[in-house]
């Protein structure tokens, strides 16, 4: 069976995978993260009752636990918008590549906006959030165009093999020159390790509202590009034979995924591995379409964030462990077990 047949039947699947069963999985989902958000807002350093979460969401901080309940909403909504964010992209990003191991912190677009975070703050000053978000997602826009660039010299053009090449060592290239940058910097050297290790801990509702715009775009973008992504998938001359601009779908979509990635790199740091489990996670569920498949896992991912953050509160009482330290030992595994997989060399 070639390539394209393959997808085709991968296609007919889709079809016949029935609604109702995609609904209660997303229903499901749905449910999770409900659930995840109050034990989020509840778990900590000091447990509350639900009461006073209620009163803690009602803005009363007249007790130590509501007080706590009023630190944990933010948190949990950032890290509800990250997990989301980081999912969605990468995606989209598998969509866009036809690469099955492509997500923001394989194809170095997180490095990209952390490199350009760093140099921010260690040569011009950079300190408000509203500056991270811009210069994080020219940052991730330059290295998602410098690994596209350089994927698709010689012959074959953008194959799945060499995008994952070069972004694998284009991340490398920009992590040695993230500690180039602030390792001489002792004065900021301290806030940008706690940085470059990812988490949620330091949320408000003052940055919530700064991403909120970017990624409402990068969102809306993604979302309604799903039919090209679908296309897309059958290759890009059937795509094109199908009356889609493939560049046109390629440049959109990935506009998209740059926004939510450096959006959400900019307020909680590199965090890795969230876009490239949760896509395949959620297409054993409800197939590759990708009109599914996007909203699906925005859910999932926000769920996974969240979870994350509950368990590095628990493993490390009184302290915590960032969530860029849980993603990271749950993802490593799944990434060496799906480059393993000899049939996944493609989407």
């Amino acid at each position: 069976m070639t390539h394209l047949e393959d997808q085709s039947a991968v296609g007919v699947a889709v079809v016949r995978r029935p609604q109702r069963v995609r609904l209660l999985w997303l229903i499901a989902v749905v449910i999770v993260l409900v659930l995840l958000f109050a034990a989020s807002v509840a778990i900590g350093s000091r447990d509350v009752t639900w009461a006073d979460i209620v009163a803690g969401l009602s803005g009363s901080t007249d007790s130590i636990s509501e007080a706590a309940v009023v630190k944990r909403a933010p948190r949990t909504m950032l890290a509800v918008l990250v997990g989301a964010a980081l999912a969605l992209s990468g995606a989209v990003m598998q969509g866009v590549t036809r690469n099955p191991l492509a997500d923001p912190g394989i194809l170095g677009v997180n490095m990209g906006a952390s490199l350009a975070i760093v140099i921010g703050i260690a040569w011009f000053g950079l300190s408000s959030a509203d500056g991270y978000l811009w210069v994080a997602i020219i940052g991730a826009g330059a290295a998602a165009v410098f690994v596209y660039t350089v994927g698709s010299l010689g012959r074959g053009g953008a194959t799945p093999l060499k995008l994952a090449l070069a972004g694998a060592a284009t991340s490398a290239a920009l992590a040695s020159f993230v500690t180039a940058v602030y390792l001489p910097r002792g004065d900021i050297s301290g806030v940008v390790r706690s940085w470059l290790v990812g988490g949620v801990g330091g949320a408000s509702w003052t940055s919530i509202q700064q991403m909120l715009p970017f990624l409402v775009v990068g969102a809306a973008i993604t979302l309604l590009s799903a039919r090209g992504l679908n296309s897309l998938a059958l290759g890009d001359d059937l795509a094109a034979g199908l009356g889609e601009r493939v560049a046109v779908v390629r440049a959109s979509s990935a506009l998209g995924a740059v926004l939510l990635c450096g959006a959400a790199t900019a307020i909680a740091g590199p965090i890795a591995f969230v876009g490239l489990m949760i896509p395949h996670a959620c297409r054993l569920l409800v197939g590759v379409d990708h009109r599914w498949l996007l909203p699906f896992s925005a859910l999932s991912g926000a769920c996974l964030v969240v979870a994350a953050d509950i368990l590095g509160r628990i493993v490390a009482r009184p302290g915590e462990i960032d969530v860029g330290i849980i993603t990271a030992v749950v993802g490593a595994p799944v990434f060496i077990a799906i480059v393993r997989r000899q049939k996944v060399r493609a989407l």
